[in-house]
């Protein structure tokens, strides 16, 4: 059986080591799933998320120049939704320990908005800068 990259097969775990687990493809092929695409989640150790003899349902996203094949096993399904609220402390980008919540500010909505938005906030932070050496270099002050 031939399949590149993008295929997803069904496969049996055959080793596990502290990098990643080696899995057993159709056509007598095998191939390796990094530690990083064992789950979404970090892992520490791979055998808390496998098992010989596992059957596996994985992503082939690479095939060397060797012929060796790089699997994963999250990118072959879904990611898992995120739980209401999780993401940053406090459940957003403004708003503190306890005070009243602002909105936040509208994103830009393609790069080269944001890079003018970056340029700009840069130019005045500069400015800024600039003005203050200017008030210690008339003070006198020695460095």
């Amino acid at each position: 059986m031939e399949f590149g990259v993008g295929s997803v097969l069904e496969g049996k775990v055959t080793g596990i080591t502290k990098f990643g687990a080696f899995v057993s493809l159709p056509g007598g092929k095998s191939g390796l799933v990094h530690i990083s695409e064992i789950a979404y989640t970090y892992v520490n150790d791979v055998k808390e998320h496998l098992k010989e003899g596992q059957e596996v349902k994985v992503k082939v996203i690479g095939i060397d120049e060797s012929g060796r094949i790089n699997l994963s096993i999250k990118k072959a399904a879904p990611p898992p939704p995120r739980p209401a609220g999780s993401g940053r402390p406090g459940g957003g980008r403004s708003g503190g320990f306890g005070g009243p919540r602002k909105a936040a500010p509208a994103e830009p909505a393609t790069f080269e908005d944001r890079l003018k938005q970056f340029m700009a906030s840069s130019d005045s932070k500069l400015s800024e800068l600039r003005q203050a050496e200017r008030r210690g270099s008339r003070r006198g002050g020695r460095k």
